[in-house]
């Protein structure tokens, strides 16, 4: 359930409000299909080696195996940067859920609430963040299970006010945005690359599943079917959401710009209101609060685990290693959640805003690391045919690949250049818009040039490449699956 659904939060249930008003229907449709395609593509690629090599650390120590160690160093620093500036954007977001009962309190209240839960579940060790995130991540399946298909009903003319929508948003205000009121192609075409940054944001995270390799049972089984269900993940919650809410909500829609002081509401939200069914939003709204705090509370751990895993590399001060008694990397811990202090700046501004700038953030760092998975795998693929293997003999491979792999690379980039071209045009010049977008695009080669010069060390030849330390542990953890004992379990397996 956790792989299902951990990575669905905020940047589907609100931040596609902002993506809605850029690109309109059509374009943010398109936007969250093109990016689907690269997670769909970077998920196949990272699951071919993660799947024979599930070892701690996922993609970073596969990057120092099969690139070198500069790459893994700044590909693990990445990384961190990711997970601990997604925590203040999910913190501001949080701020503006709740804003949809109480507008007039501070922002500051909101975030102080949501942060405090978020330390309290990481602070109480594993045992109780899988706990709560397993009951966060149901709610999270059933809230847009369940909005998709009330959504389709106020479309067809279900609600209290039987208005038929069908496809009227799509004629009028029409299937694109003219951004920024430029006509024509170049209108459309910044609307719908605002909408793509947006759509990183959401998707990003899904690579996630090989930092939990190591500690999942029976990986060589069980992974290649979490990777095969993916595409159903993506059609479903991203695409199938996306396609609701360009039916039910025009782009015009002065509610969908998280930017105003008044933004308060996800677009779903907004359809119901719009409906006229009394009491339901409020209800939706306090199952989006909830994917706020599971996204802040995975921020906190997947950053601190990370910062944990890069001292232990050698690539981090030694002291992120101290652990409590029972294993809580609890420096790492406080650590990153003293970037969440960065969520306040939402007391001056619109939380709306913060959650653009950081989203925005978070969106870059996270096609940076699709990049570099694209990468790996490549030079995996290289090494690992020169030493006389078979792509065939792997526990899975793809008939997509190498080709899957060189669109992440690509389209990763391709979004990353143009992730704010906007500020580029003639007296649209923005400082927050071009340091949110492109910061960490430069931080990254910055990382990996500094660390080739202080490591000293080489690429990695392929025929150098160690592709058998650790296999005799992983295929003693391997056995045949259990078999369902009824229809409930077989049902229940194919889901999970």
């Amino acid at each position: 359930m956790i792989s299902i659904a951990g990575v669905i939060g905020t940047g589907l249930f609100l931040g596609t409000a902002s993506a809605l008003m850029n690109g309109g229907p059509l374009g943010l449709l398109l936007a969250y299909i093109f990016v689907g395609s690269i997670s769909y593509c970077v998920m196949i690629t990272i699951g071919e080696m993660i799947s024979y090599l599930p070892i701690a650390g996922g993609h970073i120590k596969l990057a120092e195996r099969f690139v070198d160690p500069a790459f893994s160093f700044a590909l693990g620093w990445n990384l961190w940067y990711n997970w601990t500036v997604t925590l203040p954007a999910e913190l501001s977001a949080a701020a503006t859920i709740i804003n949809f009962w109480h507008p007039g309190v501070n922002n500051a209240v909101w975030i102080t609430m949501c942060l405090v839960v978020a330390i309290g579940i990481n602070m109480s060790g594993v045992g109780v963040y899988g706990e709560t995130e397993f009951m966060f991540a149901s709610i999270k399946v059933v809230t847009i299970v369940g909005l998709i298909i009330f959504g389709i009903i106020l479309d067809l003319g279900g609600g209290p006010n039987h208005d038929r929508i069908g496809f009227r948003y799509w004629k009028d205000p029409g299937p694109f945005v003219q951004f920024y009121g430029i006509s024509g192609m170049t209108g459309r075409f910044l609307g719908w690359s605002r909408a793509v940054t947006q759509a990183a944001f959401a998707y990003s995270g899904l690579e996630v599943v090989a930092m939990a390799a190591a500690e999942s049972k029976n990986p060589r089984k069980n992974l290649p079917k979490a990777i095969r269900r993916v595409y159903i993940r993506i059609l479903l919650f991203y695409i199938g959401g996306v396609f609701v809410i360009g039916l039910l909500v025009p782009s015009n829609n002065p509610l969908l710009n998280v930017n105003s002081d008044n933004a308060s509401a996800s677009p779903f939200v907004i359809a119901i209101n719009q409906a006229g069914i009394k009491g339901l939003p409020s209800v939706i709204n306090a199952a989006l609060l909830t994917s706020a705090w599971s996204a802040a509370s995975s921020n906190l751990y997947i950053s601190s685990r990370g910062l944990h895993g890069l001292a232990a590399s050698g690539n981090a001060p030694k002291v992120f290693l101290r652990t409590s008694r029972s294993g809580l990397p609890y420096v790492a811990v406080a650590m990153c959640a003293s970037f969440s202090l960065l969520a306040y700046m939402a007391v001056n501004t619109s939380s709306g805003m913060v959650f653009t700038w950081f989203s925005s953030m978070c969106a870059t760092a996270g096609l940076t690391t699709w990049f570099g998975i694209g990468v790996i795998y490549l030079r995996f693929r290289k090494g690992f045919l020169a030493q006389g293997h078979k792509m065939s003999d792997l526990p899975y491979s793809s008939r997509f690949q190498p080709f899957a792999a060189w669109w992440a690379i690509g389209a990763s980039l391709v979004t990353l250049l143009f992730s704010a071209w906007e500020v580029f045009l003639r007296d649209n010049w923005s400082t927050a818009t071009f340091m949110t977008n492109y910061l960490p695009m430069m931080l990254f080669p910055i990382l990996y040039v500094g660390a080739k010069i202080w490591k000293r060390v080489p690429i990695v030849k392929p025929n150098e490449m160690d592709f058998h330390s650790g296999i005799a542990e992983i295929e003693a953890m391997t056995h045949a699956d259990v078999l369902p004992r009824n229809i409930v379990e077989a049902i229940w397996m194919k889901l999970t």
